[in-house]
């Protein structure tokens, strides 16, 4: 049974500069195929754990990608990839650029020029 949160005195979460806040030092991405590093900060997290924002950053490579029990909704605001579906498909992202990736989803990342984004992940929770 979903029970509501009262939402009224929680805080909100601001970040004034997405593309120049700092983020932790960059550790190896595990599904690098070139040995890239990656760092993130998360903003929020949902009371549930279910839901996540934050602030993501690659340096260029290729990497796989698998979104499995989650959907994710990005937005780019630096550097350049193209994101290859697996089974066909292939979008350039730019700075500007949203993507949405839905649970389920395969595919490959090319990261021309390191890349930063804003990304939303929503967990789903196994059906009881």
């Amino acid at each position: 049974m979903n029970t509501p949160v009262d939402t009224t005195a929680l805080p909100v979460a601001f970040l004034a500069d997405a593309v120049t806040i700092d983020l932790p030092a960059a550790r190896p991405k595990p599904t690098s195929t070139t040995g890239q590093q990656e760092a993130s900060r998360t903003l929020w997290k949902s009371p549930d754990g279910l839901v996540e924002v934050g602030i993501w950053e690659c340096d260029p490579g290729h990497f796989t990608a698998t979104r499995e029990g989650y959907d994710e909704i990005c937005q780019v605001l630096s550097g350049t990839a193209t994101v290859d579906t697996e089974g066909g498909g292939s979008v350039e992202l730019r700075p500007g650029a949203t993507l949405a990736m839905p649970a389920g989803w395969r595919g490959t990342w090319q990261v021309h020029e390191t890349i930063r984004k804003v990304y939303v992940v929503r967990t789903h929770q196994a059906e009881s």
